[in-house]
Order: C-alpha cells, then structure tokens, then sequence
C-alpha cells in the first residue's frame, strides 16, 4: 500500500496520481489534505510518513508546490527517507542508492505526465542492495555522531 499525502496546492496532482495509482491496481490511503483551503503541510507530510515507518504503508508520496517543506516534514520521521525528485533519473537512483521510501514532488515543478513517470520510476525500481549503499543507509539512520 502506497500512502499519499500533501497540502492544498497539490490536490490536483494528487488526485491524478491517485488515478494513476487505481488503474495500476496499486492501493493508497489517502492521508489529505482534501480541500483547496490554506493548510500546513508538516501536518500530512508527517502523517503519510509515519504509516511508512510503522510499516503499514510500504512505501509513500508526499505533494507540496515545490515538494521542499513537504519532503523536510517526511524525513524528520525515524525511518524515513524521503527524496525530492524532478525527474526520473533522481527517482531511479534513489530508489536503487538510497533506497529511499517515501517520493517528495512539487507540484508547482513538475507536470501530471512527469510526475507519473516520475511516481513510475520510484515505485518500479528496487534497491540494490549492494553492500555499499546498504552502509550508507545505516549511516544515515545512525544518531551517533
């Protein structure tokens, strides 16, 4: 299940995802927000963050107009590691270096037929799982410094 969440200047990309998402047969929980009235997105940034790291969701997308302040909200959650991408080379190499679990977009940046792509990319590519991007995680989840 994908967890989905964003504020209320990207309800539209969020509901042509959601499209996306249904006619690939992928299930979502829709996490708001669910109107086009001003909102703070920390809120629904960390709420769709928060079912990815209790595991209920596997993976997640989150929506704000740049994606920056939305993507910042999703990683201040302990096992999460949300990547803002603009194109689809960035959500390959997250996926396959970072392994990254949550999709930050902007939807003042990107338009719907990228942000599919972009969302398709994300969500197709595994983790490498070479031992060297594995380290690397665990040195971003590290709290020691």
């Amino acid at each position: 299940m994908i967890a989905i969440g964003c504020d209320h200047s990207a309800i539209d990309l969020k509901e042509a995802l959601m499209k996306h998402l249904r006619e690939r047969g992928i299930e979502y929980k829709d996490f708001g927000c669910y109107t086009k009235e001003s909102c703070d997105y920390p809120i629904y940034g960390k709420l769709a963050a928060n079912s990815v790291a209790s595991g209920e969701c596997e993976k997640g997308i989150v929506i704000c107009t740049t994606g920056i302040g939305i993507s910042i909200a999703a990683n201040k959650v302990k096992g999460v590691r949300a990547a803002l991408c603009s194109d689809t080379y960035s959500a390959k190499m997250t996926r396959l270096h970072n392994d990254a679990n949550v999709l930050a977009l902007g939807a003042g940046i990107v338009g719907v037929h990228l942000a599919i792509d972009i969302l398709d990319t994300f969500l197709d590519t595994p983790f490498s799982e070479e031992e060297k991007h594995s380290r690397r995680i665990c040195l971003l989840e590290d709290e020691t410094e």
